[in-house]
């Protein structure tokens, strides 16, 4: 099974690939785009990689399991929240940016290139736009049960809405991949 799995899963259970946590350096592009005071809701905080890179941001994490355990992406929302910034489960991904957009805030998504070419994400995207923030490199995710071993496994880019200045920007890692760092160690 590889991580950009497309076919439709219970979205109330996280299969083994939709677990593959976010390096830091994958928001370094995304990062000028955001409101220093906006109040963040990372709705698939895993552990919390995607929270620690977004400070000194009031970021709100939420997961279907780890320390962020105790709300369903689907069935709760925090009572107040700025924008929503994650590295969505690829098995549910196009329900998750159908939620995005019923939400009516402002989104990132850290998605699989091919995404934007298939039918259940381009619906949507025709009705209520969006924004791509295209990136020069990979991004190595820390995957279940492998770590940061081996090189990335597919391209991805930042699926926005309501957040970029134009429709499509090009973003630069600077990171890279092969510099395998722990950078939350210290936090």
């Amino acid at each position: 099974m590889k991580p950009k799995l497309n076919q439709a899963t219970d979205p109330s259970v996280s299969q083994p690939m939709d677990r593959c946590m976010t390096p830091a350096y994958a928001l370094d592009p995304l990062l000028p785009y955001l409101s220093d005071a906006a109040t963040v809701w990372e709705p698939a905080a895993g552990t919390g990689n995607i929270i620690k890179a977004l400070a000194p941001r009031r970021v709100i994490g939420s997961d279907l399991h780890g320390e962020y355990a105790g709300h369903d992406f689907f069935k709760w929302e925090p009572p107040a929240f700025d924008m929503l910034v994650t590295n969505p489960p690829y098995s549910i991904k196009f329900k998750w940016l159908e939620r995005c957009y019923a939400l009516g805030k402002p989104f990132a998504l850290l998605v699989p290139v091919e995404t934007i070419g298939a039918k259940s994400a381009q619906g949507p995207m025709e009705r209520h736009g969006c924004e791509l923030l295209l990136l020069n490199r990979r991004v190595n995710f820390d995957m279940p049960n492998k770590g940061f071993a081996g090189a990335a496994q597919f391209p991805v880019l930042w699926l926005c809405w309501k957040l970029l200045p134009a429709p499509i920007v090009y973003g630069r890692i600077t990171q890279r991949h092969n510099e395998q760092l722990d950078l939350f160690a210290a936090a």
